[in-house]
């Protein structure tokens, strides 16, 4: 397959990141883009939606766990085409239905609110289950920061999951390694996750987060794991794309210049061009 179409549309979506921070001021920046690349791929490769029905009972389910990464979800759904882009220009205005964490009731194709964090797990286990029990085929994705796992609502749902063969459930866990008071290593060491998780019963995929090919591969291996549930170890970059800020953890939360801002944009820019000219030319 040619992901360099899934490629561009990343770069996109960081574009729209982006374009919320400057609307805003700051926000949530590394976390978000560490994880856009795995959210990309989900909306436009892997799950079943339908932007103009999002509550089609069949469709596939998001949750974003980590919900203050809520700018990567909001800046691939206006790329899906579930409303329109010139929303994120009101992101951090008093009424903006783009909040700093997902809500259900003002943002179509969020499925709950999420955010206190170590809580999607759970949810997302729920949602497998009710689907299961009314033999709806449909499947549940969520994505999690390695900085929430060591909430222990994340294990009570990764026991539910388990012992409910849940194999309609797939769990990202976004390993950039750094949570906003420090290194995850040095604030509560959940290493080695994989080994947490198959120890609860779960399928392990361990992966390149920031590599779409490897996204769509370990959809691919959940698919065919019968029995249990699956979670993905994605390592990534935090602020992956920005080069000034990637793996920094002032990235957590940002308040740039507009110089810093330009500079961002600039970046990002470029690499769509030279993606689209490789897509366009195979070279």
């Amino acid at each position: 397959m040619n992901t360099v179409p899934l490629q561009i549309e990343a770069e996109l979506a960081r574009l729209n990141v982006l374009r919320m921070v400057r609307a805003g001021g700051s926000g949530h920046l590394g976390g978000a883009l560490s994880c856009i690349d795995i959210v990309t791929a989900l909306y436009f490769a892997t799950m079943r939606v339908n932007p103009q029905a999002p509550k089609d009972p069949n469709r596939d389910r998001f949750l974003l766990s980590a919900g203050h990464k809520a700018m990567a979800q909001y800046a691939v759904l206006g790329r899906r085409g579930y409303f329109e882009e010139t929303l994120y220009d009101t992101y951090g205005s008093v009424g903006s239905k783009l909040g700093g964490h997902p809500d259900l009731h003002k943002l179509p194709g969020i499925e709950a609110n999420t955010g206190a964090l170590g809580h999607g797990l759970s949810i997302a286990a729920g949602m497998a289950l009710g689907l299961r029990a009314a033999s709806n085929g449909g499947r549940v994705f969520t994505v999690l920061g390695d900085g929430e796992l060591p909430e222990g609502a994340n294990w009570e749902g990764a026991s539910i999951a388990a012992h409910h063969r849940l194999d309609n459930l797939v769990a990202f866990v976004d390993v950039n390694d750094l949570q906003i008071s420090g290194p995850t290593a040095e604030v509560m060491n959940m290493e080695p996750i994989a080994d947490k998780f198959a120890a609860f019963g779960w399928n392990t995929v361990t992966i390149d987060g920031n590599d779409i090919d490897a996204v769509l591969d370990a959809v691919s291996t959940a698919d065919g794991e019968k029995g249990r549930p699956t979670v993905v170890v994605a390592r990534t970059t935090k602020a992956k794309g920005i080069s000034f800020l990637e793996g920094t953890l002032a990235s957590h939360y940002w308040k740039p210049t507009v110089e810093e801002l330009d500079r961002a944009e600039r970046e990002v820019h470029a690499r769509i061009d030279n993606l689209r000219e490789w897509n366009d030319h195979g070279c």
